[in-house]
């Protein structure tokens, strides 16, 4: 089963309307992601909480790492150069940091607040290799805009 984006996008708004707290909604929105698609293994939100420093909030599948700085790893080259990281092969990225060694693909997106304030990452890992697409990135952007963006 592939994700239904219009679907999930309108699910998550339902479901969230009128929510600001972050993690709140973020709990929420890693729940219906994880379950929307199959190729999902992993999906979670790691939180910014310090200059540099990203610790993990809500999430759904196996244990996850508890801080990543941003100079490590997918997680934090998404948050330090607030672009989207999508990784075909985790093992080709150079500073990998595995925190389950099923992991063979990645995306990972930077979280936005109001005035662009960057509020964490959304990590999806996959079990598959070259699972994420360049569709997958466009439509979590635009479900991560329109849940997280007006927050202050």
């Amino acid at each position: 089963m592939q994700a239904d984006y219009a679907a999930l996008a309108r699910t998550i708004a339902s479901l969230t309307e009128g929510e600001t707290d972050e993690v709140a909604l973020m709990a929420t929105v890693a729940c219906e992601i994880h379950h929307a698609d199959d190729r999902f293994d992993w999906t979670g939100f790691y939180r910014v909480t310090g200059p540099g420093v990203l610790k993990i909030g809500p999430y759904q599948g196996g244990h996850g790492c508890l801080v990543i700085p941003f100079g490590r790893g997918v997680c934090g080259a998404a948050a330090r150069t607030g672009e989207v990281q999508l990784v075909a092969d985790v093992e080709a990225f150079p500073g990998h940091i595995a925190c389950s060694s099923s992991t063979r693909s990645e995306i990972v997106l930077p979280v936005f607040g109001a005035g662009g304030r960057l509020i964490g990452v959304l990590d999806i890992d996959s079990d598959r290799p070259d699972a994420f697409t360049a569709t997958d990135a466009r439509e979590l952007a635009a479900i991560l805009a329109a849940t997280f963006g007006h927050l202050r």
